[in-house]
């Protein structure tokens, strides 16, 4: 199967949602846009499918630093109901702190728009992988210190600099999207964050497609099968049981108001119209 055929999967659309959403209460879905890899799930067509569902989904938009109009777009995203923005370094070509990116950074910082680093393929061979290393953002976090960052999927493979990042900058946080098919990684680097003292800025994600929140959430609580009867350390059943019902939303200061509600309350619905697609043919990333 190629990247192509994956993503385009008639289960991974829109009607695919409603099945995989029973066991968690909110979902977080993704835009993204790169003019690198010329691909764009626009800002509109996501407020679209939050509106259908406005008390289960926040979207966030995709922003490509480097895209014409990108800094512009952080007001429309407000208008529009949305409640933060992706950005996805490796897969734009751009690094973290380009100048165009630092004034969006700043514009999200004024804003109380929080950042998620979507990763959703880097191994592509086009991505530039050194755009992609946590320590990227040490410098966007010092000069942004109130602007709240989320490194998607522990970071990999660079997962201890992530969790250094977590400990270091008191706004930067982590999430275990596509990680549910890694369970010793993840094993090894919830230990490691028990140890530095940052489980409670892990947030749970299955990173839908990829996997299924019923999915990752069994495969969480199925992490010390592997140290069973081996004297090594387990992870505290207290720690993953918190970051399951974390409510993530509020620590990233999302306000949980349905967004079709923010977006009325701005005087400005009219995104409910804005594009008709076809629901069984557009990928949606979800956490």
């Amino acid at each position: 199967m190629t990247q192509a055929d994956h993503w385009l999967r008639q289960d991974h659309g829109i009607d695919a949602l409603d099945a995989h959403l029973e066991c968690i209460d909110v979902a977080v879905v993704h835009g993204f846009r790169s003019s690198m890899l010329d691909a764009h799930v626009p800002s509109e067509y996501i407020a679209e499918v939050v509106s259908r569902q406005p008390n289960r989904l926040v979207g966030f938009a995709g922003i490509d630093p480097i895209a014409p109009g990108s800094l512009n777009e952080i007001s429309k995203i407000l208008e529009m109901g949305l409640s933060g923005i992706t950005i996805s370094p490796s897969m734009q070509g751009v690094h973290p702190t380009h100048s165009t990116a630092m004034r969006i950074y700043e514009a999200c910082e004024d804003r109380g728009i929080p950042i998620m680093v979507s990763r959703p393929d880097i191994a592509l061979p086009s991505s530039v992988l050194e755009f992609d290393r946590p320590s990227g953002w040490d410098e966007v976090a010092r000069s942004f210190p109130k602007l709240k960052i989320v490194i998607g999927s522990l970071g990999y493979p660079w997962i201890d600099e992530t969790l250094v990042m977590v400990q270091k900058h008191e706004n930067i946080y982590t999430d275990l999207s596509v990680m549910a098919t890694r369970p010793w990684l993840v094993r090894n680097a919830l230990l490691t964050a028990n140890a530095l003292g940052v489980m409670d800025k892990i947030f749970f994600a299955s990173g839908w497609p990829a996997d299924r929140p019923a999915r990752a959430i069994e495969s969480l609580y199925s992490l010390n099968t592997f140290n069973q009867g081996s004297g090594q350390p387990s992870v505290p059943r207290s720690e993953i049981r918190t970051i399951i019902e974390r409510d993530t939303l509020s620590e990233l200061g999302i306000d949980r108001t349905p967004a079709s509600s923010r977006a009325s309350e701005r005087g400005n619905a009219s995104f409910h119209a804005v594009r008709e697609a076809d629901s069984t043919s557009t990928p949606l990333p979800i956490d």
